[in-house]
């Protein structure tokens, strides 16, 4: 067995402490019981205690995981229509203007994104009435608008590795378009649509540009409360309502792989 360089460890080692040390010291300092995060007192979990009674950042938290489990829905099903379109349906009149305008969110800086949006909205209360301000709703509709572009990525990478001759064969035997779509096309590519679904929910967890341009009053998301809050002076109950989201990402990915890994049965 080949012995690893020791530069070749130290640099793996480096690179991991510079990834991950700042995560791990979140962590430990969310366990500190001074107020003051960069001053180590002692160890409590009385942030863990006072983060119960933050109706504040509780709600934001909340608002944040409904706007990014309602967004990431759309957009799959936005993503997943638009990669249907661009693969399945060979050349059509307009087809390159339509891929550029689909992955156009992805090298779109989101300063633009967002003042766009708030623009459109904007003209749009203006001409119709709605929507009728900015709240959750032009939240969602933005995080949709640049998740899709994501989600179409995905899917259309596992869509063009398909082997389009079992829908082929479906449709000769008699089978109508959605009968194929339903029992063929959607279990091939369903790795991609949950692939899709999580990076779209990850992006608009972490959104925060697009987000402060739509927003408005009571409808403050988990990062915009945060970034107000490290103006003012970092809260140790953030670093605790981080450490659990982490941890909540660290069981689902176990989940996951403990749920999806090949049987050890020897099967």
């Amino acid at each position: 067995m080949r012995r690893l360089s020791p530069w070749l460890v130290a640099a793996l080692a480096s690179g991991y402490l510079f990834l991950y040390g700042p995560i791990l010291s979140l962590v430990i300092y969310s366990f500190n019981d001074s107020r003051l995060v960069t001053v180590w007192g002692g160890f409590s979990t009385r942030w863990y205690g006072a983060l119960l009674e933050n109706d504040k950042l509780l709600g934001a938290a909340f608002l944040s995981l409904k706007i990014a489990a309602v967004s990431a829905s759309g957009a799959v099903v936005l993503g997943t229509l638009c990669a249907i379109a661009l693969v399945r349906f060979g050349r059509f009149r307009g087809r390159l203007l339509f891929s550029a305008m689909t992955s156009a969110p992805l090298v779109m800086p989101e300063v633009i994104t967002g003042l766009s949006l708030l623009l459109l909205f904007v003209t749009m209360q203006q001409l119709t009435g709605w929507p009728e301000g900015r709240s959750m709703l032009t939240i969602i509709i933005a995080h949709v608008t640049f998740a899709t572009a994501y989600v179409s990525v995905v899917v259309k990478a596992r869509l063009s590795q398909a082997d389009s001759s079992l829908e082929e064969a479906a449709l000769d035997l008699g089978a109508r378009p959605l009968k194929v779509f339903m029992t063929i096309t959607l279990p091939l590519i369903a790795p991609s649509l949950i692939a899709g679904w999580l990076l779209a929910f990850t992006l608009s967890l972490d959104d925060l540009v697009i987000a402060s341009f739509v927003s408005g009053p009571g409808s403050s998301t988990l990062p915009m409360v945060v970034f107000s809050s490290v103006r003012l002076g970092l809260s140790p109950e953030i670093n605790a309502l981080a450490t659990i989201l982490l941890g909540s990402v660290i069981i689902g990915a176990f989940a996951a792989w403990r749920l999806f890994s090949p049987s050890k049965s020897g099967h």
